[in-house]
């Protein structure tokens, strides 16, 4: 058992300390990195079906999806061990619908979100036959509408509605307020339906509502939830039926002590005021993102110097703000570990940060750890917002992904060399 010191990762219980160091499902995370190197993504195929399985029971016995977004992690093999557990795929982009197809994804079970698609993306997503676009402005109305007339089609289309709600989560991934760039107004939403429906390239279906990110309390579904039932009984009585309900993601993980309502909590606080306001029956709709994922991965480090200071003491180690990006854009917290923890050395408040040329690139402030060059640490909760926004800032290659099912290992993405990195580049022909 770890001591306090060496806690287990929070949210994780697919990795856990065995014989004195750290191990994923049934493997030593030591071993792995030895064999793949660092930084390493290690993830837990239990925790990805354990994950989606919380999400399928909390909606047994309604007519439901749970669309998984991509956005969070679209590495290949971890969509598709998704879309085997029962998934589709919420995508924001002509790339992330490819992923989608190429993992297994049925574009039946497909819902194109984002406020940017472009007319090539729409006409892939319409000629592979997708459930719905999720629309978030007039203008892309327009644009959607002559899409699918050139193709002889009609578009199924959800409204994003924006209900000026506080999800009371980090600004920039707070998406449901009036000043977000997402979703159509709520006070103009009933006569963005009207218009919806009077175009003869679309098809209204259904209505959307995302309210930002890793939320951490049922109110802010809830408040949202009602604004938008108003305006589906609003959009009634002007004639125009909505067949689902597409009530978005953003359900947070424990990174270090919140407390997240369960999918089970959420959906079942959500299925009462359904249920109450009577639209029980409608299809629901779900886009879970870091709930699924989250809690399924660490990335695995090697610390490569100490460097004790007068007022700060800093562990330098190999992975970097390109490859987690989190503390470097919302001073994100993720819990830091030792792979092997040790008693020979003395334990000190480090800041743990990489060799990336930026005051930004730290990974964990004042972070108490006994450890010395060549030590392996595992930061938690890298499974959301890691390697699907990891780049190669200082010309680094991303790192190596790594799937653990009990005592089998699967590389799932090769380390990227310097070569990778210019392979679409030209050099100089100018003169």
């Amino acid at each position: 058992m770890p001591s306090a010191d060496h806690p287990d990762l929070p949210g994780a219980p697919h990795f856990h300390y065995r014989d004195g160091e750290l191990w994923v499902e049934d493997l030593p995370v030591a071993e792995l990195a030895r064999r793949y190197g660092t930084p390493l993504f290690v993830y837990s195929l239990a925790a990805l079906r354990a994950a989606a399985a919380q999400w399928q029971q909390a909606l047994a016995g309604r007519e439901a999806l749970v669309c998984y977004a991509l956005k969070a992690n679209s590495t290949l093999a971890i969509v598709q061990a998704l879309a085997q557990a029962g998934c589709g795929a919420d995508i924001v982009s002509g790339g992330e619908l490819a992923r989608a197809l190429r993992s297994g994804v049925p574009p039946q079970r497909i819902v194109f979100s984002g406020v940017g698609k472009t007319r090539a993306e729409m006409r892939a997503a319409l000629q592979a036959g997708i459930a719905c676009f999720n629309v978030e402005s007039m203008a892309e109305l327009d644009v959607l509408d002559a899409v699918a007339r050139e193709l002889g089609v009609k578009a199924a289309v959800s409204l994003r509605v924006n209900p000026d709600v506080d999800a009371r989560t980090h600004p920039y991934i707070s998406t449901g307020l009036r000043d977000n760039k997402f979703g159509i107004p709520h006070d103009e939403a009933q006569a963005a339906y009207r218009y919806a429906a009077s175009r003869p390239g679309l098809r209204v279906v259904g209505i959307d509502c995302h309210i930002g990110s890793q939320i951490t309390s049922v109110e802010p579904y809830l408040d949202a939830l009602d604004r938008v039932l108003d305006l589906v009984e609003a959009l009634q009585r002007d004639g125009i039926a909505l067949h689902h309900l597409d009530l978005g993601g953003g359900l947070g993980i424990e990174y270090h002590g919140e407390t997240p309502p369960s999918p089970a909590a959420l959906v079942q606080a959500l299925l009462q005021r359904l249920d109450a306001r009577g639209h029980g029956h409608r299809r629901l709709l779900f886009e879970p993102g870091r709930s699924l994922v989250g809690n399924a991965g660490i990335c695995v480090t090697e610390v490569l110097y100490t460097k004790p200071g007068t007022s700060k003491h800093f562990l330098i180690v190999d992975a970097a703000m390109n490859d987690l990006p989190r503390p470097a854009m919302y001073e994100a917290y993720h819990a830091i570990v030792p792979v092997r923890p040790r008693q020979d050395v003395a334990a000190h408040a480090w800041d743990v940060v990489g060799p990336v040329c930026e005051s930004g690139d730290w990974l964990g402030r004042n972070r108490r750890l006994a450890a010395e060059a060549g030590d392996l640490l595992a930061i938690g909760s890298a499974g959301a917002y890691c390697m699907s926004m990891a780049s190669h800032y200082n010309t680094r290659g991303k790192a190596a992904e790594v799937l653990v099912s009990g005592a089998r290992e699967q590389l799932i993405r090769a380390r990227e060399t310097v070569a990778d990195l210019w392979r679409l580049e030209h050099a100089l022909a100018l003169t």
